[in-house]
């Protein structure tokens, strides 16, 4: 059975829309579950446990949130060791071009050693029907992509 865990943080409402998105694509695949948490609720074990892991986070003064920058903070100390090239996938709310929060996590994912398996789905402004079409095909393709081992 593959295992993954999309962690978000929203406010408006936007990137729980992509979240969503990202769940239902995953959950396309067979032999697929799908953890899906708010940032504050997710836990080292979630992580450790997952085949594949999929971030979401709106842009916040060109950064991620506070919220999933406190995932990784909580999780880091206890899974640096334990999740090596584990893939993962990234989506953002952006109001300007979502490129520092891209970064952001970028930089976090390699202290991590986690393996980036698609290009992210960024949203610039309103969540559009080709964003959420995005958003279940980044799902759908990290599933696929650990059902099938090739990850």
């Amino acid at each position: 059975m593959t295992k993954i865990l999309i962690v978000y943080h929203s406010q408006t409402g936007h990137t729980e829309q992509m979240a969503q998105s990202v769940a239902a694509g995953a959950k396309s695949i067979e032999h697929t579950e799908v953890i899906l948490r708010k940032a504050n609720e997710a836990t080292v074990d979630d992580l450790l446990t997952c085949s594949g892991l999929a971030i979401g986070t709106p842009e916040n003064f060109g950064y991620m949130s506070g919220m999933i920058k406190d995932f990784f903070d909580r999780t880091y100390n206890d899974a640096q060791d334990k999740v090596f090239r584990k893939p993962y996938v990234v989506f953002i709310s952006a109001g300007n071009d979502g490129t520092g929060a891209l970064r952001a996590i970028e930089r976090i994912a390699l202290g991590y050693k986690f393996k980036n398996v698609f290009t992210p789905v960024i949203a610039k402004g309103k969540i559009t029907a080709e964003i959420i079409e995005q958003c279940h095909e980044l799902g759908a393709t990290l599933a696929g992509g650990c059902e099938m081992g090739i990850y």
